[in-house]
């Protein structure tokens, strides 16, 4: 089964054609990041209004690479939340019409639930392995998710105020460093200090929560007294760790508490190589087994939003053409 996904949720106007929910025939991405730099973050309005230049073309491509056409084209995927409501119109529109002229179902993804299944669509054995834990560590989210089977989750660890990935965006334009901020910071980490400046890790408890709003504002604090008497690449390097050594803990500890061997991390703060690097170590300690997907999956693209539409479908979860977008929705 040819499924094709649709993903608009924010900057990425995105098309892929997903086989069987696990062979990538084509994932294309057309990213909006140079044009959203000049104003050093994502406008709502602008992102929306590339939408629409980019789906018909988007589409296309997504299709010529895999070589089919529509009529090949068996079931149609597409975030329709949570994410920026103009944005996700784009998508949602596009893929109703289609759907509607094709006379072929059309399946509304959670973007979150996308990001998930991009570890499966990394490793399918995952689908005999549940339960399994995920970090989901985005720009908009932090939360440890239990899968326990195909659509079947609990959030057992969450932010209680800024998502990881918003941290490294807001941390990096503290730095003077240019957007997007994360992988900015993550190339400086590579050849600073971690132990040079000491920033501070939340303590939250005997929680699995989260919380970065305090790092910010140490970042801030930091910067305005330092003036750049420190190597910029110490200073990202220490913020850095600071953000891996909590997600790798918290994670470590959910695995403990839990007594569940096979580990997941997903979104866009998954492609940190400081964070790929910590859990790696980690999960060789511990006896886990981990599962990273490719950087072409941890950010926002259409072949995740595929592969959960194309399981959505195995479990007769087909939605009809009247289905809404969600600003905010959570997983589940």
């Amino acid at each position: 089964m040819n499924v094709l996904g649709i993903e608009t949720s924010c900057d990425e106007t995105s098309a892929a054609v997903v086989s069987d929910g696990r062979t990538i025939l084509s994932n294309i991405v057309a990213s909006q990041a140079d044009l959203h730099a000049l104003y050093g973050g994502v406008v709502p309005e602008v992102a929306s209004r590339k939408h629409v230049e980019n789906m018909i073309p988007t589409l296309q491509e997504a299709l010529k690479t895999a070589h089919l056409s529509y009529q090949d084209i068996h079931a149609i995927a597409v975030t329709n939340r949570p994410g920026l409501l103009g944005a996700l119109l784009i998508g949602v529109s596009a893929a109703k019409a289609l759907a509607y002229v094709l006379k072929i179902p059309v399946i509304c993804v959670n973007h979150l639930e996308g990001h998930v299944y991009s570890n499966i669509l990394t490793e399918p054995s995952l689908t005999d392995a549940f339960p399994i834990l995920i970090l989901l560590v985005s720009g908009g989210h932090t939360q440890i998710i239990r899968m326990n089977g195909q659509g079947i989750y609990s959030i057992i660890g969450k932010t209680r105020d800024d998502a990881a990935g918003e941290a490294f965006d807001k941390g990096a334009r503290l730095m003077g460093l240019p957007y997007p901020g994360g992988p900015n910071v993550d190339r400086l980490a590579s050849s600073g200090n971690a132990k040079a400046v000491r920033f501070p890790r939340a303590n939250l408890g005997d929680t699995l929560d989260f919380s970065f709003s305090g790092l910010k504002t140490s970042i801030r604090t930091f910067t305005a007294k330092d003036q750049g008497a420190t190597r910029m690449e110490d200073v990202a390097a220490s913020f850095q760790a600071a953000i891996v050594d909590v997600l790798v803990e918290k994670l470590k500890t959910a695995a403990e508490r839990s007594g569940i061997t096979t580990i997941c991390i997903a979104g866009g703060v998954a492609a940190n190589t400081g964070l790929q690097k910590a859990m790696r170590i980690m999960a060789i300690n511990q006896g886990l087994r981990l599962v990273i997907p490719p950087i072409e999956l941890c950010t926002d693209n259409a072949a995740m939003i595929a592969a959960a539409g194309y399981y959505r479908l195995q479990n007769n979860l087909a939605d009809t053409l009247d289905f809404d977008t969600l600003a905010n929705s959570p997983l589940g």
